[in-house]
């Protein structure tokens, strides 16, 4: 349930309060901010700190708004630190970390050797790829989710086995037994030179 149903009581609610924390020009601009047509998301942030400012227990305000304890614990940790202010500055949601400048560079990175890019190595790993993206881009994300984004693309670290690879290039130029000559009589010329030794 949200405070905010009736806008035309929202101030009076909360100016029947004490202020435990906010100054009274935060309390002001949040109960404006609060009259307006807000999203959701940034209405239960102002109320959160409100209620907070009023005295109002973190599982209570849980209970009031419908939201949860990180939230709730975020929010009137914002309000008691004097930063109010910036209820609208957190975006809403997880951020997106991998944008499509990143895909493109790691696409490039892994179909070019490391040693294009002064690596002593010659084939990328999903860590050293995260390591270089994270020095270039400043994007920051696990080899496990490298390996996710190459899969997606129908790309791969891993490359074939030297064995498998070599092959597959000499399958044709193998010899086969029935490229062999033979002759019917074996012709063996041994000569041994036996020195007998003293002992």
């Amino acid at each position: 349930m949200s405070f905010s149903s009736n806008p035309n009581k929202v101030s009076d609610i909360y100016d029947a309060h004490e202020s435990k924390f906010l100054t009274p020009f935060q309390r002001k601009a949040l109960i404006k901010n609060l009259q307006a047509n807000l999203q959701p998301e940034y209405r239960r942030r102002i109320e959160i700190m409100l209620l907070a400012d009023m005295g109002k227990s973190q599982s209570h305000i849980c209970e009031i708004i419908g939201c949860s304890q990180e939230m709730a614990r975020y929010w009137i940790g914002i309000a008691e630190a004097g930063m109010a202010h910036k209820w609208n500055e957190r975006r809403i949601g997880r951020p997106k970390t991998v944008n499509n400048q990143y895909i493109d560079r790691l696409k490039e990175l892994v179909s070019n050797s490391p040693r294009e890019y002064g690596y002593a190595f010659g084939y990328w790993t999903a860590q050293w790829l995260s390591k270089h993206l994270a020095n270039e881009l400043g994007i920051e994300i696990s080899d496990r989710h490298i390996n996710r984004l190459l899969k997606e693309m129908g790309l791969s670290t891993k490359r074939k086995s030297s064995h498998q690879t070599k092959n597959d290039q000499n399958q044709d130029t193998g010899i086969t037994i029935c490229d062999l000559q033979s002759n019917s009589e074996p012709s063996l010329h041994w000569s041994f030179n036996l020195i007998q030794t003293n002992n």
